[in-house]
């Protein structure tokens, strides 16, 4: 008898857990913008992705394949290596998709992936700040990986690095896989669901960002990294970079590697959650005098200075300006048109304020900073090139 009560009761518990777990994979959905395309032109790519080059599961022509089914503009891969001269062989157009790689290099410091450089005659140096260095000599830039999971990096001196990873999928799932176990099944069912379940707000990070750029004379820039070696169809159609205002990449593809690599070089791109809502259409800028000021930009300080976010229409978000590590400002509205005059680093994150399995602290939206700064031949003149 009481062995039958037992079984009644841990019946009776997955049952309750079954229709629980239902009824949120039910409830779930991806928000779609509405919206003229001409009000969201803008380039969508999948950045840090691992291939058959290195410890990847799919070759690249796979991987290109699933990323033209998800309406992927780009994908960057960083396979491991110093660098990884297979991954780098592989780069051109595929299925319709401009496919770009770089590599992920072991340094002293940690993991650094480095992009755009001119393909090396040697190997880079296994000292991450001498290894920065080189890369920019080549034309190129660095960001590094996942600095607190995985192969975690280790701080010390200034480096040229021009970008940190804020948020990293794979060491999101790691990291928290514990915590999400109820939501586990997901990763069958919705793994759109699951994906959005596991990523939490990445605070050492967005403070380490900010950190940065408060003690670097070169801007630092920050990623939304999907760190794929599996389940590419979920991360590329949940973690994204965009590069607003281009809506077609030249057909040439030095032209179209060039034109990408720059916005990203210089922080003229956002990053988003988009498996939770489509991020299209996300606008941070600022004006003076007349001049517009993009994103990843350094403007002088002493001149009339409005900062302009705008959300993706038809979705409730709360948007907040960052200043220096601070937000300043938080509205629910779909924009904001803000007038600074203190020096320092701008930037905004956007909250989804829709039913969604994206924890609501969060940044659905992450855009780069504006640097409002003392004008010097050095920091002006090289945020200007």
């Amino acid at each position: 008898m009481r062995k039958k009560r037992v079984f009644v009761m841990l019946f009776a518990l997955v049952c309750a857990y079954s229709l629980w777990l239902g009824y949120q994979f039910l409830s779930f959905k991806t928000y779609r913008i509405d919206a003229s395309p001409s009000a969201t032109r803008e380039l969508v790519g999948a950045y840090h992705i691992h291939s058959s080059h290195s410890d990847g599961r799919k070759h690249v022509d796979a991987i290109a394949g699933i990323a033209a089914q998800e309406s992927l503009d780009f994908i960057i891969l960083t396979d491991h290596g110093n660098p990884n001269y297979g991954s780098l062989s592989s780069q051109g157009w595929k299925k319709d998709v401009l496919v770009l790689a770089g590599s992920e290099i072991s340094s002293n410091r940690g993991h650094l992936v480095v992009l755009g450089f001119k393909k090396p005659e040697r190997n880079f140096s296994s000292r991450a700040g001498e290894a920065a260095v080189q890369v920019r000599s080549m034309g190129g830039f660095s960001v590094i990986a996942h600095p607190y999971s995985k192969t975690a990096w280790t701080w010390g001196g200034r480096g040229e690095y021009g970008g940190l990873e804020i948020i990293n999928a794979d060491s999101a799932l790691k990291r928290n896989i514990l915590s999400s176990l109820p939501y586990l099944p997901g990763l069958l069912v919705k793994p759109g669901f699951f994906l959005c379940k596991v990523i939490t707000r990445p605070e050492k990070n967005l403070a380490k960002w900010d950190a940065l750029n408060a003690g670097s004379a070169t801007p630092v820039y920050g990623y939304y990294s999907v760190d794929a070696h599996f389940f590419y169809r979920t991360l590329f159609s949940g973690i994204r970079i965009h590069i607003p205002h281009s809506p077609v990449l030249p057909a040439d593809f030095k032209d179209a590697r060039r034109k990408v690599l720059n916005a990203l070089k210089k922080g003229f791109f956002y990053s988003a959650v988009d498996g939770a809502a489509q991020a299209r259409g996300f606008r941070f800028w600022a004006e003076q005098e007349g001049k517009t000021i993009p994103m990843g930009r350094t403007a002088p300080v002493g001149r009339r200075t409005v900062l302009h976010a705008v959300s993706p229409p038809g979705l409730k978000s709360g948007i907040r300006i960052i200043h220096n590590g601070i937000a300043i400002h938080r509205s629910t509205q779909n924009s904001v048109n803000l007038m600074v005059a203190e020096p320092g680093i701008y930037r905004a994150e956007v909250y989804l304020q829709e039913r969604t399995p994206l924890r609501s602290n969060v940044p659905w939206i992450l855009s780069n900073p504006i640097f409002l700064k003392e004008r010097t031949d050095g920091q002006y003149q090289s945020s200007q090139n």
